[in-house]
């Protein structure tokens, strides 16, 4: 074998690495103590900083709950589309467009605010996290502390939403695309937020 083909496997197996074990939710650490592998080794396989050897692929694909084989091969290139429908929620439509493994923690969605969404609730909610909206059309309402903003069409926001916030729509309905935290999606999508 040459080194290029070297090479080639040894960067296959570290993304294959990398993919099984974000795909099963598990951290370096976790990996580690089931591989009986220094934590730091691990971290400079998956790098490259630290060649693979031999006897790390069966200790590499058991800790993982794979084939050495598995751990080897090339990974299938997967159907890049993402699933999922529409959510409503406090007069606010979700549509994701990001799957389950998103970038950086962080979740896209192309939203749509009702023209119903006219009135903030009396005290504005703050929770953990950030977020970031592009208003793709209307004239969005962004209520920041005692600041009160009209965002329209190709204009970005980004904002800390331990800030007392709320958005809603000025006339008619807002469409804008929306990148919220693990933190801003809960709240956003899975709790009476308003």
């Amino acid at each position: 074998m040459q080194a290029n083909d070297d090479d080639g496997v040894d960067a296959r197996v570290r993304r294959r690495l990398r993919e099984l074990r974000l795909q099963r939710g598990m951290t370096l650490d976790d990996v580690a103590s089931r591989s009986n592998i220094d934590v730091s080794t691990l971290s400079r396989l998956e790098s490259g900083k630290r060649r693979l050897a031999l006897d790390h692929l069966p200790r590499l694909a058991a800790a993982l709950s794979v084939s050495a084989d598995e751990l080897l091969r090339a990974p299938e290139v997967e159907d890049p589309r993402v699933r999922g429908g529409a959510h409503t929620r406090n007069q606010i439509t979700f549509w994701p467009l990001t799957g389950q493994g998103p970038a950086g923690g962080l979740h896209a969605y192309k939203i749509r605010v009702s023209a119903r969404r006219r009135t903030p609730p009396p005290q504005l909610p703050v929770h953990e996290g950030h977020d970031w909206m592009y208003v793709l059309s209307g004239r969005m309402r962004l209520m920041l502390g005692e600041r009160d903003f009209t965002i329209k069409p190709g204009e970005a926001v980004e904002f800390s939403t331990w800030t007392p916030h709320w958005f809603g729509v000025v006339d008619g309905p807002v469409e804008a695309i929306a990148l919220f935290g693990v933190h801003g999606e809960r709240v956003h999508l899975h709790t009476d937020h308003k």
